[in-house]
């Protein structure tokens, strides 16, 4: 193996193994953001409403807790008041009671006595709320909920109730959370990787034992076949596709193995023919051997041409396709062609049955498919041979309004939608119904064809099946009333 042989196959083994690891890195990549994501946005979320529960509860607590102190300032006045919220004190509340102006009146500690912590002033009976980051009477900067409202004493004086509530509690329970939420998102990421490069290196180890097992068949073990998993998923179907792909390159290359040797043997007689009589002419120097083997080496050369071009149209139907080269074709025509050639050149008894039809197609490949039919029947035939072209209407046509068919009176009833049968019938010993689908196999001959001595090749009624095949139709074998076999080719007309 050349060097360069070599290192493009190492190439293409490097190429099959980096996509099984690209799958699963990618898989697990792909996981871990997912799982990242959602994690993170969960956390968000859940430390945002726990931030709002708490602020909300803290402003409840502040709310309730100034509701209080303005009953006791509208009942009392500012009499008792200082008693009052000293002895109702909570450490994480400061309460004032400001004079219109702004002057501290009454304060639930020193520090809430030295000065108004808020610039709210709120007219008798409103509330006003804000948060700020810090008070300017506390040393800490901390973030308050503050709440004030303003209230008229007994004495008709005007005074505003003020309430600020610390949120460094809660802060700091938002911040534990945020803490220990950071410190499960590694160890849950970890196990999500781990888990998930497992389960996909799992789901992934039937595909590997396919490709193992891809890569040991070659041509001398094409009849092995991949592992199919009992799983009943896209891996388990992939298996059974590969084998049904397998089943079909194993009888492509059979057919072709087939093809081959029949067509190797069918050329082989007319060479060995032609070979014999060069060798009979060449020693005879008046000549007179080879008017004598003229004709015979003629006919074997003829026949040899034949089994070429039929050679080269069914593999060219195999590679490429016909190349059909469609237009109107008037089968009735090329029907009645046939009969008129059967009648001048065999004894046969040739019955025909012809209506007008026409389709769209190759005309020279459908009279050589009809040709194949026709010298197929009269190989076959002990006396008779039948030729019917008829036309099928389908129901699209038989629902069709009369007054659309009225139209054009030389036009057929349904043409536009019907179907062309084309019946090629004779009086022979007919087809087996087990032979009647391989009959259009290539270089099948039956054991009457090859006792009779006919001289078919073979491939005339696989050139049949292309044909039909190619203008859209079908092709099938049945039981003629003559008593022999009866080929039935139907084409669409439109």
């Amino acid at each position: 193996m050349s060097r360069s042989a070599r290192s493009s196959r190492s190439a293409g083994w490097r190429a099959l193994g980096r996509p099984l690891l690209g799958i699963r890195a990618r898989s697990t990549a792909a996981a871990l953001l997912v799982v990242a994501l959602a994690l993170a946005a969960g956390a968000a979320l859940l430390l945002v409403l726990l931030r709002q529960n708490l602020i909300s509860a803290v402003e409840d607590d502040a709310t309730t807790r100034l509701s209080e102190v303005s009953d006791q300032v509208r009942s009392d006045g500012g009499s008792d008041l200082r008693e009052y919220l000293a002895e109702t004190n909570r450490g994480a509340q400061l309460v004032q009671v400001l004079a219109a102006g702004g002057t501290v009146v009454a304060g639930s500690s020193d520090v809430a006595r030295a000065r108004a912590v808020t610039t709210l002033r709120p007219a008798s009976g409103q509330v006003a709320r804000e948060q700020v980051d810090s008070l300017v009477t506390v040393a800490k900067e901390d973030p308050y909920i503050v709440v004030a409202r303003g209230v008229t004493t007994p004495t008709g004086q005007k005074q505003v109730v003020v309430v600020a509530a610390s949120l460094r509690t809660e802060d700091a329970a938002v911040d534990t959370v945020q803490k220990y939420l950071l410190a499960g998102l590694l160890p849950l990421l970890l196990l999500v990787g781990v888990a998930t490069w497992m389960l996909v290196g799992w789901a992934l180890r039937p595909v590997e034992r396919i490709r193992s097992r891809v890569q040991s068949i070659n041509a001398a073990r094409f009849n092995e076949r991949v592992p199919v998993p009992d799983s009943s998923d896209e891996i388990a179907r992939l298996a059974v596709t590969m084998n049904e792909m397998l089943d079909r390159l194993q009888a492509s290359q059979d057919s072709q193995r087939r093809f081959v040797a029949d067509a190797s043997h069918e050329l082989r007689s007319p060479l060995a023919t032609l070979t014999l009589g060069l060798d009979v002419a060449g020693p005879d120097p008046a000549g007179e051997s080879w008017h004598e083997l003229r004709a015979m080496m003629q006919t074997e050369a003829a026949r040899m041409r034949r089994l070429v071009a039929d050679l080269l149209l069914l593999a060219k139907a195999d590679d490429t396709g016909l190349g059909l080269e469609r237009g109107d074709v008037d089968l009735d025509d090329l029907v009645d062609a046939e009969v008129r050639r059967l009648r001048m050149s065999t004894a046969l008894v040739v019955e025909a049955d012809i209506v007008p039809v026409r389709v769209q197609g190759d005309t020279v490949k459908l009279t050589q498919a009809l040709r194949n039919l026709t010298d197929n029947a009269a190989r076959a035939a002990s006396g008779r041979v039948r030729l019917r072209l008829s036309y099928d209407h389908d129901d699209v046509a038989d629902r069709q309004p009369e007054t659309d068919r009225q139209h054009d009176p030389d036009r057929q009833p349904g043409l536009e939608h019907g179907v062309a049968v084309i019946r090629v019938e004779d009086d022979g010993p007919g087809i087996d119904a087990a032979d009647r689908t391989r009959v259009f196999e290539r270089f099948v001959r039956l054991d009457e064809s090859r006792e009779r001595g006919q001289g078919g090749s073979g491939l005339g009624l696989a050139i049949v099946e292309e044909v039909v095949r190619g203008h859209e139709g079908s092709v099938v074998v049945g039981e003629s009333d003559l008593g022999g076999a009866r080929f039935e080719v139907r084409l669409p007309t439109q």
